[in-house]
């Protein structure tokens, strides 16, 4: 059998905790798009701004130490 080349998610062992951990989180925010879509569209929005001003905050601290 050909090795892969390409990995897969997934394929390389990590033991059982990670994977049930990953299923019961998905399983979570699709129980929460499901029960509550105008509720999770808010909290998406919420957190891509959240993580965008972190993104800015760090480009403005960079910035400023290498300038």
């Amino acid at each position: 059998m050909a090795k892969q080349t390409f990995p897969m998610p997934g394929s390389n062992g990590g033991g059982v905790l990670p994977k049930v951990l990953g299923a019961l989180m998905a399983l979570a925010v699709l129980t929460l798009v499901v029960k509550d879509p105008v509720n999770a569209a808010n909290l998406a929005t919420q957190l891509a701004r959240f993580l965008g001003s972190v993104v800015t905050g760090m480009a403005t601290f960079l910035q400023n130490v290498l300038s």
